[in-house]
């Protein structure tokens, strides 16, 4: 399982001009530590942080990385029996409201915080309801210096909320996807890596680190090889996750994120349906790659 488990990996860890591959290298074998861990609980109540606001976005709005693959993540844990809820800013709630409710996950909570807000309500929130698994996807956090940043360098502390606080809050265990190393768990990576190999990575590189890390070409990825990789380890959940994973549900969410949420591409910075600037047909492909290894099924041409 180990191996096939890594073979779903190397399938997500794709550079799509980031720089990423020595991080990748670095970082390879993280799915499988994260996801045998997760699977090792026998009913985990989860809790999912995401959502990364585009203030230059037209409109200005939440990214299609992330709150898509959070609603994957929501209904196939749902599906599956397990307790979850989200937690995202005040900002991202309605695109991640809309991904949730696209996905089948529309009774999944939400909990939405502010910029400035004080999150100790919402950690005791988390506590209470017995989170013991917290998994943040594509979500920025506090780099050297403190401010959380974009690809591009702009600081997003008036449009983020602390997040990583509740990340880092526990009793829970923790679970961190990126891709391009200003997210949540990315200081778990050696620096020099970021710093020399990503661009701005010395500026942009978040220091929060995480129990587990799983670093993709594209966070959304990420989303699809966990759920891949629970469903191989735990085959009481794999028809759920299973049938959770399908292109067209994939392609639909993020349509209704990008038409209703709104949300837009965090790399184009358009309303469009696309994530980080790849049609979804690049992500459905990635997806049936995934599938195909967890499953043994042929991938379906275009």
């Amino acid at each position: 399982m180990q191996a096939l488990i890594g073979r779903i990996e190397t399938a997500i860890q794709r550079d799509v001009g980031r720089g990423m591959a020595p991080v990748f290298q670095a970082t390879h074998g993280g799915l499988f530590a994260a996801a045998s861990s997760l699977a090792a609980c026998p009913a985990p109540r989860i809790g999912l942080i995401t959502g990364f606001f585009v203030p230059g976005g037209n409109p200005p709005a939440a990214e299609t990385d992330g709150p898509a693959g959070a609603a994957l993540m929501a209904r196939g844990f749902a599906r599956a029996g397990l307790s979850c809820r989200v937690a995202t800013d005040t900002v991202c709630q309605s695109a991640c409201r809309v991904a949730l409710h696209t996905a089948g996950a529309g009774e999944i909570p939400i909990d939405a915080a502010a910029p400035g807000e004080t999150l100790g309500a919402l950690v005791e929130r988390w506590r209470e309801e017995g989170i013991d698994w917290v998994i943040a996807i594509e979500r920025c956090g506090p780099g050297a210096d403190g401010h959380p940043r974009n690809m591009r360098g702009t600081d997003m502390s008036a449009d983020a909320a602390s997040l990583e606080q509740l990340f880092e809050a526990g009793p829970w265990r923790t679970i961190a996807i990126g891709d391009g190393g200003n997210e949540i768990g990315m200081g778990c990576v050696p620096r020099p890596l970021i710093t020399q190999h990503v661009p701005l990575g010395g500026q942009i590189g978040c220091v929060v680190p995480t129990d587990f890390l799983i670093v993709a070409g594209v966070s959304h990825w990420g989303a699809y090889a966990l759920l891949a990789a629970l469903a191989v380890l735990r085959p009481d959940w794999s028809r759920a996750i299973r049938a959770t994973m399908d292109p067209r549900l994939d392609r639909s969410v993020v349509e209704a994120m990008v038409r209703d949420g709104p949300a837009v591409d965090g790399v184009t910075l358009r309303r469009e349906a696309t994530i980080d600037g790849l049609e979804m047909d690049v992500h459905r492909g990635v997806m049936e790659t995934v599938r195909a290894i967890a499953f043994e099924e042929r991938p379906q041409p275009n």
